[in-house]
């Protein structure tokens, strides 16, 4: 006899002598994700990528990716460029239960304080954000003798808590000004793919990046050239679907 025609005899037999059926308890469905992602949620949307290891960061036509590498070639940092608007990124280790972005706020807030800034809290399209200003130095520019002085700048901090990743955005210059002006980088943002691995590791350590395998050589034979230091580069994706991959352009 089937199991499902034997179910149903058996609660139809239960109802006849009076007894409630047992309640039927059901899955709740999983919250859909709308980005960022985790590597297992990561969407095939057709959206072109960039590899750096812990990070997949999209191309967009019209946005430049640029990468810091050190003189040990290692990616400390990446950035997408939308005119004079900049989102930074950074994916840092969390606990499997709970996330860090509270208690990461409230660190931004008194470190913006003490360096003349002033940040506050407010709820924005990723959840709770920081906006207001924090004091920077411009990057050093070719033949100049001495460092720049700091100035203040408009800036919003972002933040969303993964499954054992935290990532973290900071949105400067116009796009911190207006949503209107910040709706492309937020885009940028929700596409970001986290590569977490499964490795442990201290709680806020940031996730390691890595440059892709041509874009590594070129940085190689660049640092090659100027004798050391750390440098910038632009990443530049070939067209879906043809070329050799990325490639970068100091």
């Amino acid at each position: 006899m089937p199991f499902g025609r034997r179910r149903n005899r058996i609660e139809r037999s239960v109802r006849e002598r009076g007894v409630p059926p047992e309640p039927q308890v059901r899955e709740r469905p999983q919250e859909e994700t709308t980005g960022p992602y985790d590597e297992a949620d990561a969407p095939e949307d057709g959206v072109q990528r960039i590899d750096l290891g812990s990070l997949r960061l999209p191309a967009v036509p019209g946005m430049e990716l640029r990468v810091d590498v050190n003189q040990a070639q290692k990616v400390i940092g990446a950035s997408l460029r939308s005119g004079d608007s900049l989102l930074q990124v950074s994916a840092f280790a969390a606990p499997r239960a709970g996330g860090i972005w509270e208690g990461v706020r409230a660190d931004l807030v008194t470190s913006a304080k003490g360096q003349g800034g002033s940040l506050s809290e407010r709820e924005g399209p990723f959840g709770p954000e920081l906006a207001g200003t924090v004091t920077a130095s411009p990057p050093p520019q070719p033949g100049q003798a001495a460092p720049a002085a700091p100035v203040r700048r408009a800036a919003r901090f972002i933040g969303v808590d993964g499954p054992r990743w935290f990532l973290r955005g900071m949105i400067s210059g116009p796009a911190a000004e207006t949503p209107e002006a910040g709706a492309a980088l937020e885009d940028a943002f929700r596409s970001i793919v986290v590569v977490r691995g499964t490795e442990p590791m201290p709680v806020r350590e940031q996730l390691p990046m890595t440059l892709p395998a041509q874009a590594a050589q070129q940085v190689a034979a660049q640092q090659a050239a100027q004798k050391g230091g750390a440098q910038q580069g632009v990443v530049q994706p070939s067209a879906p679907g043809g070329g050799t991959g990325p490639t970068l352009d100091a």
